[in-house]
């Protein structure tokens, strides 16, 4: 059965580092593992990933003993059910913009009497094979993690509300959408975005939610951490090792990166 170590770090008060995969590649999961990251973002958003495939990735992430969170493309029913049927030990959810959308999506994420996810013997409950069906219910309800976006102005206006959702537990910055939600597209540092980031771990922690955040590489990670967000992405599998590749190639043309 699914033993959230995304759940630990948060109730110890610690600060968990993970990264985006967009690649049908298990192997960079185990590797993301095994290089010390506390979670992997198995992307169901951006890129080719489906529910088949990220199936596999969930199993590396759980293999190497990493927290699997998918990040899904939408909050339909089915899309919810589908990935926590899986294996995903949580959902991180793009725009979410208000309160009643996060209601919704904590209704098909929880099991009775917290929601009303649909019930089954997946792999999720071990195919029926560990534990009695209520007990899981009850050990599911605790253990999914529950991730929503805030990357949208219409998020930040209503930041209060969605905060006080029962069983939210990271509220995510993204920092690209948000810029291009202000009409300052790419422009991360702007004060405007600075503001906006500020005001998501004010908020969460006024709420007691888990701030998160993506960063593109560890110092700004660092940076980010002291600032209070506990539920950091650095990178994406794609750009990290395409800088990777870009660095040996500049060190062996005797070039700078």
């Amino acid at each position: 059965m699914v033993n959230n170590r995304l759940k630990k770090i948060f109730a110890e008060g610690g600060t968990a580092l993970g990264t985006f995969v967009v690649s049908n590649a298990p192997d960079l999961v185990e590797i993301v593992g095994l290089t010390g990251f506390d979670f992997v973002i198995v992307d169901n958003e951006h890129g080719p990933l489906g529910h088949e495939s990220s199936q596999h990735l969930i199993r590396a992430a759980e293999l190497r003993g990493i927290t699997p969170i998918v990040r899904i493309p939408n909050y339909m029913e089915s899309t919810i059910l589908h990935t926590l049927d899986i294996g995903a030990h949580g959902i991180q959810v793009p725009q979410v913009n208000d309160p009643e959308i996060a209601r919704t999506i904590i209704s098909y994420s929880k099991y009775h009497p917290l929601g009303r996810r649909g019930v089954a013997l997946p792999r999720s409950a071990d195919y029926g094979l560990s534990m009695d069906i209520s007990k899981y219910f009850e050990h599911e309800n605790s253990q999914t993690t529950v991730v929503i976006h805030c990357e949208n102005t219409m998020c930040l206006e209503n930041l209060d509300a969605i905060c006080q959702v029962p069983g939210i537990d990271v509220v995510f910055f993204g920092p690209y959408d948000m810029s291009q939600s202000m009409g300052i597209p790419g422009q991360i540092t702007h004060p405007r975005i600075q503001e906006a980031a500020r005001k998501v771990v004010e908020t969460t922690k006024k709420y007691g939610k888990v701030a998160g955040t993506f960063t593109g590489n560890g110092a700004i990670a660092k940076e980010r951490a002291a600032e209070g967000f506990r539920y950091i992405a650095i990178g994406v599998d794609t750009f990290l090792y395409a800088a990777k590749c870009k660095q040996e190639i500049a060190a062996f043309r005797g070039e700078g990166v």
